[in-house]
C-alpha cells in the first residue's frame, strides 16, 4: 500500500462535477492511508486538455527500462535516446522537435525544475540521472501550451515527477551484460512524527563500446514528510555524482573503411563528470474551500564534458577535442494559492501563482584540448540569470456541459553576463505575457472534447542575448532574441468506450517565431528560422483484469521553416512517426510478474532539402520476473530482443578524418542503439 498524503490533498483540489461541493478536508480524507490505484488520470470534469495525465507507480513499476531518463517515455509520442555517455543527459523528441535535451519540454522533481538556462552543453539542459527510479510514486505530463502554471521550456510539454514520502523497505542487486552492477537500497523511519524516506543508489556500466564507458554512478536521498491537521511538510535532500567516458556519435565513411567497427571511439579520452546536490521544501494546506501551496529548492551543481564531433576540421594538428564547463548554484521558488466555490451563482475554481528563480553561475565555459587538457580558451563567462513570474487561472463550470479554463502568465527575465571578452558581455531585461485558453464540452456519454489555444516560450541562452563578436571567428554575431515566442493550438477527444478502457484524439499545431540557438560547441550564436508543426496523437490505455494493464500510443508530426529559404524548408532532427505499446502485469502476491515494451522511432530529414535521412529503428524489450514469497523477487529484462542494428540518433554534417581534404567531408554520423543485452536483479522486501 502506497501513502501518499501530498498528492491525496492534490487530488482532491480537483474537484468534478457541476455541482461538486468543494475541496475535500482530512476529516473526509484519510490521509495516512490513501491507496493509489490509477494508472492513467483521464478523469472527467478535472482536465484543462486531452494531452495530459498522471501516471502511477503501478504502472512504473514492471516497465522495462533501459535509462532512468526512459521514465518520461511513459508520455506518449516521446522518444528518448543518447548520443554520448549514460552519464550525459538525454536527448528528447515530441511533438515534431528534436528537442535536443530539453529545450522546449519542462521537467521538475518534486518541484524543483531540471532544466538549466545557459548551460555549457545546450539551452534547457535536462539531466535526470540523479533521480532514483524506484523512489518515484508518480508522473504528471501535459503537451502543448495552455498550462498557465509552466513557463520557459514548455512549449513541446512538461513533465513533473513527484517523489514517494515512504515505501517498505527494500534492497535490490542487478548485474548484467557489458559490465553493468548497481545497488540500490531504500527504507522508510519514524523521526519527529513523520516519515523519514532514505535511499541510495550505486551503479558501474561499461556498455557494448570498444572503449569501456565505465561510468560510475552515486545517488543517495534523504526525505521527511510529515502530516498535522490540514497542512503536510516534506524536506528533501538530494546528492549525485558521476564520471564516464564517452562514445560519441561516429561518421558512416569510418565504419564502412574499416577503420572503426560500429561500437568504436575516433576519441578514446571523451567523457565527463557532473555532481549535483539539492535540498529542497514543499509546503500544502488545505480547507473546504482553498489550498496553499510552495515549494522552495536550492541546487549546486558541477558539470564538464569532454567532445569531438568534427576530429580534425577545424585544427588539423591537435585535433577539436573541446571542454564544456559549468559550475553554478541555483534556488527559488513557488507559491500558489486555490479557491473553490461559486461565482455569480456558477461553480468556479480560480489559482493564483508566482513563481521565483536566480542562477548564479559562477563559471560557463568553452576550451580547446586534447586528452582533456586544455590548450585554449574559447571563451568564458559568467552569468547572473533571474527570471520572476506570476500567474492566475480561472475555471468555471458555465453549464454541467461546458466549463473554460482561462489563463495569463506574465514572466520578467534579467541576464547579466560578464565574458572574458567584455564585448561580449552585457545586461539584458525581457518581459513577455502568456495568455491561454481552453473550452471543454461534455462529458456527454463518456466523452469529452477540448479546444485549447495559448502562448509560450524558451528563453534563450543569456550569452547570445549579448554577444557581438563570434569568440571563434572573431567575426560580428548577432544577438538573439532573449524570449522565443510560441503559439499552438489543438483539439482533443477523451473518450471511455468501457470501463476499463480510456482513450484520446489530439490535432495539435504549434509555431515558434525563431528557433534561434546558442551552440554551446563553438560558442556562438547559431541563426535558424521561424517554424511550423502540426500533428496528430492517438492514445489507449486498457486495464481488462487486475493488475494488467496495456497502453498504445502513435504520434504523427509534420514540421517545416516558415520562411521558404530555397535551401529547403524540412526543419533537421524533427521526429515525424512514433508508434509506443506494451503491457505490465504487477502481481501483488507470490508468483510472476513483468512487462513488455515496443517502440517504434521513425525516419527523420537530416538536411533541410530532405536529401539525408536516418533510417527508422525499431525496438523490443520485455522484463519477466517471479514473486518468490512476500520477500524476495527476482526478475530478468532483455533489451532490444531481437538485436537489431538501428541507431539511436543519427546527424548529417561537416567532419574531417586524418588524410581527408582540409574542408571536411558531409557525411552521416549516428550513434548505435545497444546490442541485445539482459540484466537479473534480486530484491528483498523487509
Amino acid at each position: 500500500m502506497r501513502q501518499c498524503p501530498v498528492l491525496a490533498i492534490l487530488l482532491a483540489l480537483r474537484v468534478s462535477g457541476a455541482d461538486a461541493g468543494g475541496i475535500q478536508t482530512p476529516s473526509t480524507v484519510q490521509l495516512d492511508t490513501v491507496t493509489v490505484t490509477a494508472t492513467i488520470d483521464n478523469s472527467a470534469d478535472t482536465a484543462t486538455t486531452a494531452s495530459e495525465g498522471l501516471v502511477t507507480a503501478e504502472q512504473l513499476e514492471n516497465r522495462p527500462r533501459l535509462r532512468v531518463g526512459e521514465l518520461l517515455e511513459v508520455v506518449p509520442g516521446l522518444i528518448v535516446t543518447q548520443h554520448s555517455g549514460d552519464g550525459k543527459a538525454n536527448q528528447y523528441f515530441l511533438r515534431g522537435f528534436n528537442l535536443d535535451h530539453g529545450t522546449d519540454f519542462r521537467t521538475e522533481v518534486d518541484g524543483m525544475p531540471v532544466n538549466m538556462p545557459t548551460h555549457a552543453h545546450g539551452q534547457g539542459y535536462s539531466d535526470l540521472n540523479f533521480v532514483i527510479p524506484e523512489l518515484v510514486e508518480n508522473i504528471r505530463y501535459q503537451k502543448g501550451v495552455y498550462y498557465a502554471q509552466t513557463g520557459d521550456f514548455s512549449a513541446a510539454g512538461n513533465a513533473s515527477m513527484t517523489l514517494a514520502d515512504h515505501l517498505p523497505g527494500f534492497t535490490t542487486v542487478e548485474v548484467g551484460d557489458f559490465g553493468y552492477q548497481r545497488l540500490v537500497s531504500a527504507d522508510t523511519l519514524h523521526l519527529g512524527g513523520g516519515a523519514l524516506l532514505l535511499g541510495g543508489e550505486a551503479q558501474h556500466f561499461d556498455g557494448p563500446w570498444d572503449v569501456a564507458e565505465n561510468n560510475r554512478k552515486f545517488n543517495a536521498l534523504a526525505r521527511w514528510s510529515r502530516s498535522a491537521g490540514n497542512d503536510t511538510y516534506s524536506v528533501t535532500a538530494m546528492g549525485y555524482g558521476s564520471r564516464w567516458t564517452s562514445t560519441d556519435q561516429i561518421p558512416q565513411r569510418a565504419v564502412d573503411e574499416g577503420l572503426i567497427d560500429r561500437y568504436g571511439s575516433l576519441n578514446t579520452s571523451d567523457g565527463g563528470e557532473s555532481q549535483r546536490y539539492s535540498l529542497s521544501a514543499r509546503w500544502v494546506r488545505s480547507s473546504d474551500t482553498t489550498a496553499w501551496r510552495a515549494d522552495a529548492y536550492l541546487v549546486r551543481y558541477r558539470f564538464d564534458l569532454f567532445s569531438d564531433f568534427t576530429y580534425f576540421l577545424n585544427d588539423p594538428v591537435n585535433g577539436d577535442q573541446f571542454q564544456q564547463s559549468d559550475r553554478r548554484s541555483y534556488g527559488g521558488g513557488k507559491l500558489a494559492y486555490e479557491h473553490h466555490g461559486n461565482l455569480f451563482g456558477l461553480h468556479n475554481h480560480q489559482e493564483y501563482g508566482v513563481e521565483f528563480r536566480r542562477d548564479d553561475i559562477g563559471r560557463v565555459g568553452l576550451y580547446h584540448t586534447v586528452d582533456r587538457l586544455r590548450i585554449g580558451t574559447v571563451r568564458e563567462d559568467a552569468v547572473d540569470q533571474t527570471s520572476l513570474s506570476a500567474y492566475a487561472i480561472d475555471t468555471t463550470y458555465w453549464t454541467p456541459w461546458l466549463r473554460s479554463t482561462a489563463g495569463l502568465r506574465l514572466d520578467q527575465y534579467l541576464f547579466d553576463v560578464r565574458s572574458n571578452n567584455p564585448l561580449n558581455g552585457g545586461q539584458v531585461n525581457a518581459a513577455l505575457g502568456s495568455p491561454k485558453l481552453s473550452l471543454i464540452f461534455g462529458p456527454w456519454k463518456r466523452a469529452e472534447l477540448f479546444v485549447s489555444s495559448g502562448y509560450g516560450f524558451h528563453s534563450n541562452d543569456a550569452r547570445g542575448t549579448t554577444i557581438t563578436v563570434d569568440p571563434g571567428t572573431g567575426e560580428p554575431a548577432n544577438r538573439v532574441t532573449p524570449l522565443v515566442r510560441a503559439k499552438g493550438s489543438e483539439i482533443g477527444l477523451k473518450m471511455r468506450p468501457a470501463n476499463h478502457l480510456q482513450t484520446a484524439l489530439t490535432l495539435w499545431t504549434l509555431a515558434l517565431d525563431s528557433e534561434l540557438v546558442f551552440t554551446g560547441d563553438a560558442g556562438s550564436t547559431e541563426p535558424s528560422r521561424p517554424s511550423r508543426r502540426e500533428g496528430v496523437e492517438l492514445s489507449a490505455y486498457w486495464t481488462p483484469f487486475t493488475h494488467v494493464i496495456f497502453d498504445a500510443d502513435m504520434a504523427l508530426s509534420h514540421a517545416r521553416f516558415t520562411d521558404h529559404d530555397p535551401v529547403g524548408n524540412d526543419i533537421p532532427e524533427a521526429i515525424e512517426k512514433t508508434v509506443s505499446t506494451g503491457v505490465v502485469y504487477n502481481n501483488d502476491g507470490p508468483g510472476f510478474f513483468g512487462g513488455a515494451r515496443l517502440r517504434y522511432f521513425g525516419s527523420r530529414p537530416l538536411i533541410e532539402d530532405n536529401s539525408q535521412r536516418s533510417a527508422a529503428s525499431l525496438l523490443v524489450n520485455l522484463r519477466g520476473g517471479y514473486a518468490i514469497n512476500p520477500h524476495l523477487k527476482a526478475a530478468v529484462d532483455v533489451f532490444n530482443v531481437f538485436n537489431r542494428q538501428v541507431n539511436d540518433i543519427d546527424y548529417y554534417y561537416t567532419s574531417r578524418l586524418s588524410g581527408e581534404p582540409a574542408e571536411g567531408v558531409n557525411d552521416d554520423h549516428f550513434h548505435p542503439a545497444e546490442p541485445r543485452s539482459a540484466r537479473a536483479s534480486l530484491r528483498y522486501l523487509w
